[in-house]
């Protein structure tokens, strides 16, 4: 399984510090500035995402449901410097699996992430 994951922020430093981050750990990263360049880029095997909610034009809420139809399973984060309870009951709403306020350890990302592919290496033995 390629273990290939999708980081989308707008801002420069943030998604060049996590691509960076997640490559350390072994990752394949897709990089993208807002939810189109992100959709152009998402192959069948992207499975994992980190995407801020605040993108300029679509939100990160909306490319979520967006991705959500076409990729049932994947695990797709939140990731947001506002955050509160409305915008939280909002991100599970739209199918996020989980919510990260910025600024967020790295060590829960990576979490995360290993906990995201080891389950979906469960559900392709069960396939």
């Amino acid at each position: 399984m390629t273990k290939k994951i999708l980081v989308v922020d707008d801002e420069e430093v943030i998604r060049d510090m996590l691509a960076k981050a997640f490559v350390t750990q072994g990752y394949e990263v897709i990089a993208a500035t807002d939810a189109e360049e992100a959709l152009a880029k998402i192959t069948p095997d992207t499975q994992v995402m980190f995407l801020d909610l605040k993108l300029p034009g679509m939100s990160g809420m909306d490319l979520c449901r967006k991705i959500r139809k076409d990729s049932p399973l994947a695990s797709i984060y939140a990731m947001t410097g506002y955050a509160s309870l409305f915008e939280l009951a909002d991100s599970r709403e739209a199918g996020f699996d989980d919510y990260f306020t910025k600024p967020v350890k790295l060590e829960m990302l990576f979490m995360a992430a290993q906990l995201a592919f080891e389950r979906l290496e469960l559900w392709e033995k069960k396939a």
